[in-house]
């Protein structure tokens, strides 16, 4: 593809290192932002600054948030007791969007992958355990996705806290196996959250 300008051609080949974004789809944001006054891509290029700069992880659950303690941890209406796990933060959102939860999250940041070299330490999975071990919490939600991967973890994860005084379940099998939960609608995925079963249960499958 040639250009008539580099200034242009670096931009696109920004722009097509998104996901989903091919180089034509790319060039033609561009071109689009070019169409634009020039206060409106100001305003969107000091947003996404703005947002790389200042966007904090909480650091109680670990999903995305503007302080050092995000608004579902911060809010005092949400149970407390009952922590539902999940892989990545669009799982949070998903979730969220059901209004099915009341409960608070950890984001474990991924899914234990040893063909990928993921392993346990490189997940947020010790400062879980280290909240069931403070006795406050009451029950854990496995809500990784249906895979090899999500199972192997919820089952490290059942492991490591098993022999502490706490409810384990798992998302009811309403989401296919093999399914990423961030694709669920959100009628499927509010019913699996209301009808958990206990993870005792799950193993059963495995």
């Amino acid at each position: 593809m040639e250009y008539s300008s580099r200034l242009v051609e670096k931009a696109v080949n920004e722009m097509s290192q998104l996901p989903g974004i091919g180089k034509r789809t790319a060039l033609r944001l561009v071109l689009h932002l070019l169409k634009l006054p020039k206060e409106q891509t100001t305003f969107l290029t000091q947003s996404l600054s703005s947002m790389r700069e200042d966007v904090q992880f909480c650091e109680s659950c670990h999903n995305i948030s503007d302080a050092s303690v995000c608004d579902i941890c911060y809010n005092a209406k949400r149970d407390h007791q009952i922590i539902c796990v999940v892989e990545d933060i669009r799982d949070v959102m998903a979730i969220e969007n059901t209004g099915q939860f009341r409960g608070i999250y950890h984001v474990l940041g991924g899914k234990i992958s040893p063909v990928d070299g993921v392993g346990p330490s490189q997940l947020n999975i010790n400062s879980l355990v280290e909240k069931v071990k403070s006795g406050l919490v009451n029950e854990i939600i496995f809500a990784l996705s249906s895979t090899m991967e999500g199972d192997t973890t919820n089952f490290y994860i059942y492991k490591q806290i098993q022999d502490f005084d706490v409810i384990t379940s798992t998302i009811a099998r309403g989401i296919s196996v093999g399914d990423e939960l961030e694709y669920a609608d959100e009628v499927t995925l509010g019913r699996s959250i209301l009808h958990r079963v206990p993870f005792e249960k799950s193993l059963k499958n495995i």
